[in-house]
């Protein structure tokens, strides 16, 4: 096994850059001071990187530098910024400096933690850069969410992280991967959480910003990230603020008429929940990591084939790390105060009550139903057909310690029988379906929604998982 090289500190790697000649750069910060232009100057023989640096924090001011914006902490301001910083660069320099000049800017707009400030605090990164010298400019952009209690902290974080970009974006460019891992160097966990990246431009033509999105995860920028019905990586506080959220976990290999079953009964059963319409709900297909670390063999193209299937459907796309439900809410809780619904198999009780999967908490399956139901949140149970038995909410068994709080739950109505399911799909199993489209047995085309089997021959002819 080969020793992995020590990895450079925030100081280095700003010392790294500053004694690269051949770049150079504009740092405009608003929201958090000017922490990552001070690690640069820190480190010494700046002259050599930074053009110039700026924080237009008046409002006023900074739409007459950058045009007027819905809201100054947005993607829209981010771009604006990047791009008249680094129009003027190109504007005044390109003449006058060595041709071996690598130009870039790099912007951050962000709301930190005041005296004022008590919503949640996060802001848009990103950078604007030639990756070689004349040539045309990429993009690299981050959503971040800062955890730390402090303005002083936060701007401090948003420093070092800031250092990781502009370092990872010259030197780690060709391994996008890499890039990512590096983000978070020197920044204790916990501190901050990057849950969206975007790569953009004629140098990242051939980069799949979904796979960049799931490695947030993998990597631990972040717990989860989140896809939208058109299949594009979002930000999940921008997508869930103020809705209604249902959300159904499952390992959809491939989604059946089963999963829809399960979604459209929960839902019509969650908009009869007094100020929920149907146009207040998010849709949520989740899928832990867990589930995708158990299907390595597959790779990353089982992933996105799964992801384009379910978003096929109209369904967000969440993939956590969160096993137990209850973390899986209280992410959720995170970004809107509205209604949570969670939709799930009676099958899934083997898991759910079953003590030893709370092991490690302190007030063991106790504490974990009471985190999961703790306000305004719903489990809707869909049935499932056992050795041609029909098993509901109403008859299932559990251990017998746990059947009062069962009834507990159901009498407070946390846990709902689904009311509309259709019998004849519950002898659907996606294992098996799966293995009929693998081998191309005729008629598993009966056991998926339209939109999924049109799909899987178009794209996937030999099967979801199988391309």
């Amino acid at each position: 096994m080969h020793n992995q090289p020590p990895k450079l500190s925030t100081e280095q790697k700003a010392l790294n850059i500053n004694l690269d000649e051949q770049k150079y750069g504009t740092i405009v910060e608003i929201g958090a001071g000017q922490e990552v232009a001070r690690q640069f100057f820190s480190a010494g023989a700046a002259a050599g990187t930074i053009a110039k640096t700026s924080s237009a924090y008046d409002m006023q001011i900074s739409d007459v530098i950058y045009g007027k914006t819905e809201r100054y902490v947005s993607i829209e301001r981010l771009r604006q910024m990047m791009d008249h910083e680094y129009g003027l660069l190109i504007e005044r320099l390109v003449e006058r400096r060595s041709r071996n000049t690598t130009y870039f800017c790099y912007a951050a707009t962000v709301t930190a933690k005041s005296y004022k400030q008590t919503s949640e605090c996060h802001g848009w990164v990103g950078i604007k850069l030639q990756m070689y010298p004349g040539a045309p400019a990429s993009e690299i952009n981050l959503h971040v969410r800062m955890m730390d209690e402090t303005n002083k902290l936060q701007s401090e974080a948003l420093g070092v992280l800031g250092v990781n970009l502009i370092y990872g974006a010259f030197y780690s460019a060709l391994k996008p991967k890499a890039l990512i891992e590096g983000l978070l160097d020197n920044l204790e966990p916990d501190r901050i959480e990057v849950d969206l990246i975007h790569f953009s431009g004629p140098y990242f033509e051939e980069v799949d910003n979904r796979l960049m999105n799931l490695h947030l995860v993998r990597s631990w920028c972040c717990r989860a990230v989140m896809f939208d019905a058109d299949n594009s990586p979002v930000v999940p506080a921008e997508e869930l603020r103020k809705k209604n959220t249902l959300v159904l976990r499952g390992s959809f290999r491939p989604p059946t008429k089963v999963h829809v079953d399960m979604m459209e009964s929960a839902l019509q059963q969650f908009i009869e929940v007094e100020g929920i319409s149907r146009d207040n709900v998010t849709t949520m297909a989740e899928i832990t990591m867990a589930e995708l670390a158990s299907d390595k063999e597959q790779g990353d193209q089982a992933f996105l084939n799964r992801v384009d299937l379910l978003t096929a459907l109209g369904y967000n796309v969440l993939i956590s790390d969160y096993l137990r439900f209850f973390r899986l809410r209280s992410w959720i809780r995170r970004y809107t105060q509205n209604t949570i619904g969670i939709v799930l198999s009676v099958l899934d009780f083997d898991q759910l009550f079953d003590p030893r999967y709370y092991e490690g908490l302190e007030g063991g399956i106790l504490e974990a139903m009471g985190k999961l139901f703790s306000d305004n949140t719903h489990v809707y149970v869909y049935p499932a057909m056992v050795d041609d038995k029909l098993i509901s909410l109403d008859n299932v068994e559990v251990a017998a310690g746990l059947t009062y709080l069962l009834k507990h739950l159901i009498a407070n109505n946390a846990m709902v029988a689904a009311r509309h399911f259709n019998e004849e799909h519950l002898k659907i199993m996606p294992s098996e379906v799966l293995k009929q489209i693998s081998a191309n047995t005729p008629g598993w085309e009966e056991n998926v929604p339209d939109k999924v089997a049109e799909r899987i021959k178009s794209r996937y002819m030999s099967g979801p998982e199988k391309k």
